[in-house]
């Protein structure tokens, strides 16, 4: 009778440990907010990869407008923009925290001499860009070795460029050498070089978007052979491929809306997948997803479909650090809305929403 119980209490324990699911891990989320509304700043949350539920909200840290915000590569420092006119005389500003047990300990602001900073970038060796929307410039920052911000940056006006056009540095990106910078008023991508630590125009000076397109966001592929551009105002995509020399040229440009839409529509932001297979845009007003493939060989896009996000105007979405989960800032609805990824077909499968007023940005910590 003994030795039945003691098999059956193995049977038992054997099923419990078969049935008993892996346990994956919990990452930490930082949201950026407009705070003319319920908001106070950024926010930190925890992300169970296991039920894609963001749990545990605070207030990270109290700041005006922080509505775009990037964590440095060995997270040990957060960087976020003030997106004002009046951090100083000049325009806005951008503050610099130390990341300390997932906690922000502000190490110091500084104006970013242009109004209404909307983007910040890291180059991973000792520099910062904030792309000024209203100043129509760029403001490059060099960092002290304990990731704060130096002072007397160097600025890079757009405004000079064009005399039909206004200037609105809308994203900055360092590749290599190189820093890109995405102009919404000027229809085009700007390119500079960095000589002697300052950033000046490259060979390649600017990559032209037809007129009125309105480049807002764009991203590379992992070996930099193919640049993706979501541009504003015309609800398009287009795709550069690098030649020989270096150049980038234009090989397609696509719509992300549907056919049968027929309101006003403007692009947000542009991610691809970890794997590079898939190309995601959000449209606000049509207030979608729009999913790509991405040939492996051309890097041209052929449409999958498109995903509503369950609310009002998508700014800024991103891809969990598992890759199995999509997160949407909606920033007129109030909520940032979680979808399970398929990483083999890259479609999107909505599961739950998180509230909190006017989210615009998403960056995890790990």
């Amino acid at each position: 009778m003994k030795k039945n119980i003691f098999y059956a209490l193995l049977a038992t324990l054997a099923i419990t440990c078969v049935e008993q699911p892996e346990k994956k891990p919990m990452h930490t989320l930082f949201v950026g907010t407009y705070t003319d509304g319920d908001s106070e700043g950024i926010y930190k949350f925890t992300f169970d990869t296991n039920t894609g539920e963001l749990m545990n909200k605070k207030l990270a840290a109290v700041l005006p407008n922080p509505s775009f915000i990037k964590i440095a590569e060995d997270k040990k420092n957060l960087y976020a923009v003030h997106e004002t006119a009046d951090f100083d005389s000049l325009g806005g500003g951008v503050s610099a925290f130390k990341l300390k047990n997932g906690q922000l300990e502000l190490l110091n602001s500084m104006g970013t001499e242009g109004k209404h900073p909307c983007h910040v970038a890291l180059s991973g060796y000792g520099f910062l860009a904030t792309s000024n929307y209203s100043g129509g410039n760029v403001s490059v920052f060099a960092l002290n070795q304990d990731g704060s911000l130096q002072s007397n940056p160097q600025m890079i006006d757009h405004k000079v460029l064009d005399t039909t056009k206004t200037s609105h540095a809308h994203m900055a990106k360092f590749v290599g050498n190189d820093l890109f910078v995405a102009d919404l008023g000027l229809d085009a991508v700007k390119r500079y070089s960095s000589i002697n630590n300052l950033f000046v125009p490259g060979d390649q000076v600017s990559l032209d978007m037809v007129e009125g397109a309105g480049p807002r966001h764009f991203t590379f592929s992992k070996d930099g052979k193919l640049l993706y551009v979501i541009n504003e105002l015309n609800s398009t995509i287009t795709v550069l491929k690098q030649k020989s020399n270096g150049f980038y040229k234009e090989i397609e440009t696509v719509s992300t809306l549907d056919p049968s839409f027929e309101g006003k529509s403007y692009c947000a932001d542009i991610h691809l997948s970890p794997n590079g297979k898939f190309l995601y845009g959000s449209n606000r007003g049509e207030n979608t997803i729009v999913i790509f493939a991405v040939h492996p060989e051309s890097g041209k896009l052929s449409l999958v479909g498109r995903e509503s996000v369950r609310g009002d105007w998508p700014r800024n979405f991103t891809i969990d650090p598992s890759g199995n989960f999509l997160l949407v800032a909606n920033q007129r609805s109030n909520n940032i809305t979680i979808y399970k990824r398929n990483p083999e077909q890259g479609t999107l499968e909505f599961l739950k929403e998180e509230k909190l007023s006017s989210p615009v940005c998403l960056e995890f910590l790990e």
